[in-house]
């Protein structure tokens, strides 16, 4: 707001700072607007899949495939995932300016998210490993696909609210 000298009143200054507060709140929204859709389904097949890839590394024996095979997948589909991330993110930051942040979004939904999650992939293999019974991942990479569905729209949510 320019003011060539003019002091403002208590009301325009008010309002002035009510309009930087905005602009603040509308850049953190935008820098957590969701992935681009193919990234989006990216992540929620990676996380369906880590619970069984998990389970076929901790399995006793051989289950389905070789353990060096599950390996093999586990590395490759981390390292796939990684690059796509990495250009997402990048995508993301070249349309919009912003970078891409977690530290916007609310806690409440994050750390539930960041602790439940590696406890639900690590946990289920271990699960699995004790039982025999592959129940166990296929609850887990259920539970995943669904917590990434439910992270993404809650992304969507953040930014229609704010934007």
């Amino acid at each position: 707001m320019e003011t060539h000298g003019v002091r403002l009143t208590p009301e325009q200054a008010r309002s002035a700072l009510a309009d930087t507060e905005h602009i603040r709140a509308s850049a953190a929204a935008l820098s957590a607007t969701p992935w681009p859709n193919w990234f989006f389904i990216t992540l929620t097949l990676y996380v369906a899949a880590l619970p069984v890839i998990y389970g076929g590394v901790m399995a006793d024996g051989d289950w389905l495939l070789p353990r060096p095979a599950w390996m093999t997948i586990m590395l490759t589909s981390t390292a796939v995932y990684l690059a796509l991330f990495a250009v997402a993110a990048k995508a993301w930051r070249n349309k919009t300016g912003v970078a891409l942040r977690l530290d916007v979004l609310p806690k409440r939904a994050t750390v539930p998210l960041m602790v439940g999650l590696p406890v639900l992939l690590v946990g289920a293999a271990f699960a699995f490993r004790v039982t025999g019974r592959p129940v166990w991942l296929i609850a887990a990479s259920l539970i995943s696909a669904a917590a990434s569905v439910g992270f993404h729209l809650a992304f969507v949510h953040l930014h229609r609210k704010t934007a």
